[in-house]
């Protein structure tokens, strides 16, 4: 059975870098290149961190369902090809899907069974701080960016997991953990699970880390849920 894992995180989290370096760890995972309307950035290439299309192809594409998800961020569309799901259903594999909290709303609708993770950065502060040295975005398109940080903070309910990526090494064991217990349990071999690895799964999940999450709540001037 094809485990569906959504990962979301506000742009600068460390996301993409994250998930890189997990990809190269846990076998049988695929992972879906979203597609896109907006421009290459610097070294990107098409096929590689995107595939960038027209707004025409892209609406196109959106006529004939093609999508899992889609949504408009910024001026331009992002969307995850069912294909995707399809070919990894072929191959055995797992999926991974790198996408904002409008489209994992959307996946969670069409497949309620799917793993949730939402990333964190440490605070407020710390975001600011990546986003600038990328050194990629202008000013004004980096305090967009923090608008819409603390706007999907506000989500982070809606997720099973939270993860805070205050240092690299240890979200990369943290998620790696968190894929690989998701899977021993879904296919039903729990029992030959490493214990280790489950406990430090568990203690992501949403309901162990609320406490830990109120600072970083509040530098975004977010209240807690306590549903």
């Amino acid at each position: 059975m094809t485990t569906v894992y959504i990962i979301s995180a506000p742009s600068g989290s460390g996301k993409s870098t994250l998930v890189e370096k997990v990809r190269a760890i846990v076998p049988g995972l695929d992972f879906s290149i979203s597609y896109t309307t907006r421009r290459p950035r610097g070294k990107e290439q098409n096929g590689r961190e995107y595939f960038f299309v027209s707004r025409a192809q892209f609406e196109e594409m959106i006529y004939h369902d093609e999508f899992l998800e889609h949504a408009e961020v910024f001026g331009n569309y992002y969307g995850t090809a069912k294909r995707f799901l399809r070919e990894a259903r072929e191959r055995s594999n797992d999926l991974l899907l790198d996408i904002d909290v409008q489209g994992a709303e959307q996946i969670k609708r069409r497949l309620p069974e799917a793993v949730s993770i939402f990333i964190l950065p440490p605070n407020r502060t710390e975001l600011e701080s990546r986003l600038r040295h990328r050194s990629l975005d202008a000013e004004e398109v980096i305090q967009t960016r923090l608008v819409t940080a603390t706007r999907e903070l506000k989500n982070y309910d809606k997720y099973d997991y939270i993860l805070i990526n205050d240092r690299l090494e240890d979200s990369v064991e943290a998620l790696t953990a968190i894929l690989l217990a998701e899977r021993f349990v879904r296919s039903g071999t729990v029992s030959g699970a490493d214990p280790a690895m489950q406990a430090r799964a568990e203690q992501w999940r949403l309901t162990k880390v609320r406490e830990r999450l109120d600072p970083i709540l509040a530098s975004f001037a977010v209240s807690p849920s306590r549903q």
